[in-house]
């Protein structure tokens, strides 16, 4: 059963990479821009926070001492274009608090911290959850952790991979107990999942015009 899980895996992929090339994951030019935007995504699109980004930068507040020092009104200003700018603003707050308090607000110190316990701290923060502290291991922080969302998990489900009702953790195992713990690899088919997932994976799905159309699945009846 592994192994024709990891050749399935493995198809998806060629199957995705072909059809779409590679997707440049994650836009930011530093380990710090790529953590922000992590934080900042969750419940928006990209379009909003790249322009909170740009805020934050021609505040010249993507350093973690600069942006640590900001009072929230002024980082709410700032990141208003990212949706639910208080709550972010807040979480923004809290990630920095963990960075000082644990690490001394640096963020080449984290290079020294294995990873299933720089993971759990990521979990401890307030407002961190398991993508979001995912995404700063794999993308951020080069560690070769699976990153899974709503989009991996409708894909897994449709085409037989999973049941419906995994959890988080099962799905992420599904990735690495099956492939090879690569972060370059990692970091592409996340986001070719989340290509495929937002172009043709719709909860109704276009299953015709779908790269991954070749290989068996089980929505036929809701496809478009």
């Amino acid at each position: 059963m592994m192994h024709k899980r990891r050749e399935q895996l493995n198809e998806i992929y060629e199957l995705l990479l072909a059809a779409f090339g590679p997707q440049h994951w994650w836009p930011g030019e530093t380990t710090f821009e790529i953590i922000l935007g992590a934080i900042l995504t969750q419940n928006t699109s990209w379009t909003n926070v790249a322009k909170a980004i740009a805020n934050l930068k021609g505040a010249g507040a993507l350093e973690p001492e600069t942006l640590h020092a900001l009072d929230a009104e002024v980082i709410e200003k700032l990141i208003r274009p990212a949706g639910y700018f208080r709550i972010k603003t807040k979480r923004l707050q809290n990630f920095m608090q963990w960075l000082f308090d644990e690490h001394g607000g640096d963020l080449d110190a984290l290079a020294q911290v294995q990873t299933r316990r720089l993971r759990a701290e990521l979990l401890g923060i307030s407002g961190i959850g398991p993508e979001t502290a995912d995404s700063i291991l794999l993308y951020a922080l080069n560690r070769p952790v699976f990153v899974v969302d709503t989009y991996t998990a409708r894909i897994m489900v449709r085409h037989g991979l999973i049941e419906p009702d995994v959890d988080y953790e099962q799905l992420q195992y599904l990735f690495e107990s099956n492939l090879e713990p690569d972060v370059a690899l990692f970091n592409e088919y996340h986001a070719l999942l989340v290509r495929v997932g937002k172009d043709f994976c719709k909860p109704k799905p276009k299953c015709t015009a779908c790269p991954l159309n070749p290989l068996p699945r089980t929505v036929e009846g809701e496809c478009d």
